[in-house]
């Protein structure tokens, strides 16, 4: 009777380090960031804006 008992709390001990078991890591895949491609738009405001300041100059200068 003495080995029994002794079993059971050998058992009972000896539970919780087996609970759950080996389980393999799982992987995410490797996300690639996506890739975001913005077109430009062809503005002539990179022009017309200078050109406006060199005529508003002008004006001013000759109206002197």
């Amino acid at each position: 009777m003495k080995t029994f008992k002794a079993a059971i709390l050998a058992s009972l001990i000896a539970a919780p380090a087996f609970a759950g078991g080996y389980a393999e890591p799982v992987m995410e895949p490797m996300i690639q960031p996506e890739v975001i491609v913005e077109d430009t738009s062809s503005s002539s405001a990179g022009i017309i804006v200078p050109i406006l300041l060199l005529i508003l100059v002008a004006a001013v200068v000759s109206a002197d």
